[in-house]
């Protein structure tokens, strides 16, 4: 028999953790009516294994910004590991954030909550009176759900157009992406290794590999930009938010939040560290430059930038980022296609709720952007995501009405 539940999150990660407490915050009694998927059976796991694998020593954001409805319950937790706090801003070091995200887990008894399964597709079941979905699930079975709300943080990589010019096969190791190095299993003592990108992660690649002995190219197609936060923290209250929120055309939401984020930047503890390294000459920062050309020439890269230099290295890493769009998220074709809405560059339009217009399928992360702001996909985005989601969950004068969707269309 099918099994049927109220609440599907698909994604166990912060901003499904923070959703799950927040929920459970408002609406106790909500607790034996949702699932949560993941593949992994754990909360956090993709999120421990990037910080862990890039060896990443704290957090971006400040102490504030958590899974925890309570903003403060952060610094409680640290009371006792005041050292963990790193400055400016009481910036949460990876073990003490891991190890406070398990207290909230443990103290809201959510081990046994996530099921060890993907889901693979979201298909809508049309029913007037109660519209649903059937969630395929990797072990072939299936699950009907009310409600759906995807928290997967589905970001598809940025690959540069050179890396498919390249026409002569190479080893899967000597050219990856930053999402599937693990510097923890890495011997670079005397190899060279070109990291392509300006942004936090390159910064943290290159402090790791050359920590491990190599030597360091570091290309970035603009200048190197130092900021504390990717974005100004004006974004995460009234202050940058109201003429956003005022804004009624999207195009110019888009931009907003492009200009908002500007690229990648680094902070400025790790800009200087690399600065450092220059002067040590274990690495070389050229700005303005971008690959045009690779070559593996059987035992190493020969690379050809874009200011007509040369460079030979032994690894090419991307640190290229990664980027929203709703039309290449597999789980969200069926959707796509019963209740088309608006795409903007690859953001969908949704309402006010977080919710796809036409069914009570609600998304969250930096798929979520015109509706939530340049920080969608960051901490401080899960908090702002759930003071719109929550209410339409519990409380049952903003649920769904198909007679209300259409009014609004109209």
């Amino acid at each position: 028999m099918t099994k049927k539940i109220d609440l599907a999150i698909v994604g166990a990660g912060p901003h499904a953790l923070t959703l799950t407490t927040h929920l459970l915050q408002k609406r106790q009694s909500i607790k034996g009516r949702f699932s949560v998927f993941d593949p992994s059976g754990m909360w956090m796991s993709r999120w421990k294994q990037q910080f862990t694998a890039l060896e990443i020593p704290h957090l971006r954001s400040p102490a504030v910004h958590h899974p925890d409805p309570n903003p403060f319950a952060l610094r409680k937790f640290a009371e006792s590991r005041p050292h963990e706090l790193f400055p400016p801003y009481d910036l949460p070091g990876t073990q003490l954030f891991d190890d406070f995200c398990q207290d909230v887990i443990k103290i809201r008894q959510l081990q046994d909550q996530v099921i060890p399964l993907a889901v693979k597709s979201i298909q809508p079941l049309p029913d007037h009176l109660r519209p649903q979905f059937r969630l395929g699930l990797q072990d072939g079975q299936e699950v009907i759900a009310r409600r759906v709300v995807l928290a997967t943080g589905s970001a598809q990589r940025q690959i540069p157009n050179w890396v498919n010019q390249i026409h002569s096969p190479y080893p899967q190791d000597r050219l990856c992406h930053s999402q599937t190095i693990d510097l923890r299993k890495l011997h670079l003592v005397g190899k060279r290794v070109l990291i392509v990108g300006g942004g936090l992660t390159s910064g943290h690649l290159a402090v790791g590999a050359i920590s491990r002995g190599a030597k360091v190219h570091l290309l970035i197609r603009r200048q190197l930009a130092e900021k504390l936060f990717d974005a100004e923290p004006g974004w995460l209250g009234p202050k940058y938010l109201k003429d956003f929120f005022a804004q009624s055309d999207w195009q110019q939401r888009f931009t907003m939040i492009q200009q908002a984020r500007n690229g990648g930047s680094m902070t400025p503890a790790i800009a200087t560290q690399l600065r450092r390294q220059a002067r040590n000459g274990n690495i070389r920062i050229d700005e303005n430059c971008q690959i045009v050309k690779a070559q593996w020439l059987g035992e190493n890269w020969l690379v050809e930038c874009s200011d007509g230099s040369q460079h030979d290295c032994d690894y090419i890493w991307l640190s290229t980022g990664t980027k929203f769009d709703v039309t290449t998220e597999p789980l969200l074709k069926d959707i796509l296609q019963a209740y088309p809405t608006p795409i903007i560059k690859g953001l969908p339009v949704l309402d006010t709720c977080l919710r796809w217009p036409g069914c009570e399928l609600f998304i969250m992360g930096g798929l979520a952007a015109l509706q939530v702001g340049p920080t969608a996909r960051n901490l401080s985005g899960a908090r702002m995501a759930c003071e719109k989601i929550v209410p339409a969950i519990v409380k049952p004068s903003v649920a769904f009405s198909p007679s209300i969707m259409a009014a609004q269309a109209s």
